[in-house]
Parts: C-alpha cells; structure tokens; sequence
C-alpha cells in the first residue's frame, strides 16, 4: 500500500511500503486458509532414496576461479589471434586453490547430509483438523499453548505420540506446537510417561533419521527432558531412563554420526553457548544423562553403538 504525506511546500510525496509475504518451506502447506495437501506427498521422512554421491577423488575437479587473473594493461594479443599462454600453475598454487573449493562436510558426504523431512506428519494432520485441545497464546514476550483440558486428564497414549512425532516439523505454528506440547505434557503429567515410552521410539528414530541439524538439536533437548521428568516424582534416579535402554539401537546411531561435529573456535568466544546449538556437545550431554538415569547396563550399551563415548558415573 501507498502512504501519502504533504511537505512544507504542499507538494505531495509518497512512500510505498513494501510487503512481501513469509515464504513457506513445503509447496504442500498452501495457504492460512488450506489444509496441508497430504496426498501429493510421496517421500519417506528420514529416507535414504535422494541423497549425494561422494565426489570421486579421482575425477577431474575444476579451480576456483582466481579473482585477481584478468587482463591487464599490456597482456593482451594486440589485436592478434595468438591465444593466451595457460598458466602454469606450481604444487603449492594447486593446493591453494583446492582447499579454497573445498566444501564442508556436511555438504559433501552422504552420512551428513540431511534426508527428506516431508510435511506429513501426525501433529500437523490433528492440529489442521482441530482435534487438539490445544491453542496458541500470543503473550507479549513469548508465545505458549494454552490447554483447553487440564494435562493430567489427558490420555497420554493418544496424545503424547502425536506431539513426538511433530518434533520433526521445521514450519512454524506446527514446529512451535510440537516443541512446546511436549514439554508442558512432561512437567504436567511426568508420572504418566512411563507406560507410552514404546510409543515414541518411531517417532524420535524418524525425527533423528531426517539429519536436518535443527530437527536433531531439537530433539536431543526433548530426550534430555524426557530422562529427567520423572526423577523428581519418583525420588531415585526415574524409570524413564531405564526404560529406554532396550530402545539405542534406535536412537544413538545418527548420534555416533554427529557427536564430533564441534564448533572450532579457537579463542573466539561463542556468544550463542546458552541457547544449546552445538551438536556435538548436546549429544555428549545428552549420553551422559543417559548414563546416568539408565542403571547399570546403560554404559554398556552405549559404548557399543558410539565407541568414543566416555563413562561420567564413578561406580
């Protein structure tokens, strides 16, 4: 739209405000005003169809083109039809330039690289349809959701799965909705997650399988909460944990992948530490929370699916 203000001088002059709407991350989602298009979606979340090759070593590479190798005054051919003599580049020069095209890891090797993370999930399906008791209350400092039916009255089993598996929703409310109805159905009803713990192992396994660096830190923060809800109920070291021991075999391998994915900063300070973005060390903090609520086989089992893992419970 267009604002018009007056000057000194009467004349008029307009501003144009330009709007530009969110861009959506799935063509699915449609608009406010559309239910999520579920049928055209054909992937599999976490799946191993469309990923990277590893480039072959030994292919034939090309160089990063050096900004400074223009023509310059008196290096042309005059007019002539005498090509440019190639460069002749010597090992060290080589060498520069390959590690100046050389790309992340992350990028380049198919175990890092992220899998599909289709926007077909449960909590979006419930959530569009209505069948949650749930709405999200824009507060002035931060939004939260507020339960139209009191969190212990909920049936856990229905409902505490379908909150999991939205944890690998990366498009906001439902990302929100998700993170949040978890957490609050953890610190409301920790002594009714015990029994439903089988029921999330499918949903936190896709969640992980999907290798969307977001999506992982998310729930390496939900699983470190989940060991930790029912300490406190229960007085001793909870169930929770213990009861997640039969179920690694599920969940630490995407963790065996990641766990070295530190943040080399030398003497730089990292200002970001309190909001908990560095991969590598959430998932140190989350086996050694593991460890420590999982009894006398969780080591054990552990180390057998991520070898690098040090103990932390002095026995």
């Amino acid at each position: 739209f267009d604002n018009i203000h007056k000057t000194s001088s009467g004349t008029n002059r307009m501003n144009t405000v330009k709007i530009t709407n969110k861009a959506k991350l799935f063509a699915e989602t449609g608009s406010a005003f559309d239910t999520t298009d579920l049928g055209k979606i054909k992937t599999r979340a976490g799946g191993h169809d469309i990923i990277p090759l590893k480039p072959d070593p030994m292919a034939k590479t090309s160089m990063k083109p050096d900004p400074t190798n223009f023509l310059k005054k008196f290096a042309g051919n005059g007019g002539t039809m005498v090509p440019k003599p190639e460069p002749v580049y010597t090992k060290a020069e080589l060498a520069q330039q390959a590690i100046k095209s050389r790309q992340p890891k992350m990028l380049t090797y198919p175990a890092f690289v992220a899998r599909p993370n289709p926007p077909n999930t449960e909590l979006r399906r419930f959530y569009e349809r209505g069948d949650l008791p749930i709405q999200i209350d824009h507060g002035g400092v931060a939004n939260r959701l507020a339960w139209k039916v009191e969190i212990q009255k909920l049936d856990f089993h229905h409902y505490l799965p379908i909150f999991f598996d939205g944890l690998r929703e990366v498009e906001p409310p439902y990302a929100f909705v998700a993170e949040q109805g978890v957490m609050d159905m953890l610190e409301a009803g920790a002594h009714k997650v015990l029994p439903v713990i089988p029921q999330l192992i499918i949903p936190i396994k896709t969640a992980l399988n999907t290798r969307d660096r977001a999506v992982v830190v998310k729930v390496l923060k939900i699983l470190q909460a989940l060991v930790n809800c029912d300490v406190a109920v229960s007085g001793g070291a909870g169930l929770i944990g213990q009861a997640l021991v039969p179920y690694y075999r599920q969940i630490l391998p995407v963790l065996n992948i990641f766990i070295n994915k530190n943040d080399n900063l030398g003497d730089a300070i990292d200002y970001g530490q309190r909001k908990r973005m560095n991969l590598g060390e959430l998932i140190t903090q989350t086996l050694e929370q593991l460890e420590m609520h999982g009894g006398e086989d969780a080591f054990i089992n552990i180390k057998y699916l991520v070898p690098t893992y040090q103990s932390v419970v002095i026995y």
